[in-house]
């Protein structure tokens, strides 16, 4: 882990990528590790475009204490450090898969989200547009909130499978991961497509990677270094930088 903090101090242009192992840390379910959400029964309709507008009030529910209870919510040690590293300039951007706002909540202040955000949410009949304070206050006493113009469904601005992710957020994270002479990938399983792909752009910049995560990843081959443990890396961070 030496290494790790000598990597981190001489880098240039360094990234971080993440993954929602990185939130497993602040109490909410990932996707694909070990205890993760596609364990259980029907999990793979949560994030499904078609269920969706088939019966909303499925995802509305299954969601209901993994997004929208997020206030309840703390970043974690991991989330805490990558922003004190942007603040001494080291990390220069969070490329997340995640959807659960912790970055921002921990202070970083460059995040790009790859698979949408639901702080913003919009009505699939009319756009118009509500935040996502305004939706939580709906979900307390509806079991799917509805537009206050006609009363038609609201849709987070989450990339749910069936749809296309934000060409601005990838053309950010290509940017960035282009220019990246150190990327840390944190917390993700990298088999999500397109998303997984970008710490490919670094490599092919000859920039190296370094990998925390507790299952193995496709990229494991090429990382400089691997570790297993988020809490063990981020806390020798945390104690020496």
């Amino acid at each position: 882990m030496n290494e790790l903090a000598e990597m981190l101090q001489t880098s240039n242009f360094a990234v971080a990528f993440t993954g929602a192992g990185i939130s497993t840390l602040s109490g909410i379910k990932d996707f694909r590790g070990k205890d993760g959400l596609y364990k259980e029964k029907n999990a793979d309709k949560i994030f499904d475009i078609d269920y969706f507008y088939e019966n909303p009030a499925f995802y509305y529910g299954e969601t209901k204490d993994m997004i929208y209870n997020l206030d309840a919510k703390e970043p974690s040690l991991v989330h805490t450090e990558l922003a004190r590293l942007e603040a001494k300039g080291i990390i220069k951007a969070v490329v997340t898969q995640n959807i659960d706002l912790l970055h921002q909540k921990a202070g970083s202040q460059k995040v790009i989200e790859l698979h949408g955000s639901p702080q913003v949410h919009f009505c699939i009949s009319c756009q118009r547009e509500y935040d996502f304070c305004a939706v939580v206050g709906k979900l307390a006493a509806a079991d799917v909130p509805l537009c206050d113009s006609c009363n038609g469904v609201l849709k987070p601005k989450i990339v749910f499978y069936g749809e296309s992710l934000p060409f601005e957020a990838i053309e950010d994270a290509v940017s960035y991961m282009s220019r990246a002479d150190l990327v840390l990938v944190l917390g993700s399983s990298l088999v999500v497509q397109p998303a997984a792909s970008m710490p490919l752009y670094a490599l092919e910049s000859d920039g190296r990677l370094v990998i925390v995560n507790d299952l193995p990843t496709p990229l494991d081959p090429y990382a400089s270094l691997r570790y297993d443990d988020l809490a063990e890396t981020f806390t020798f961070i945390s104690e020496n930088m």
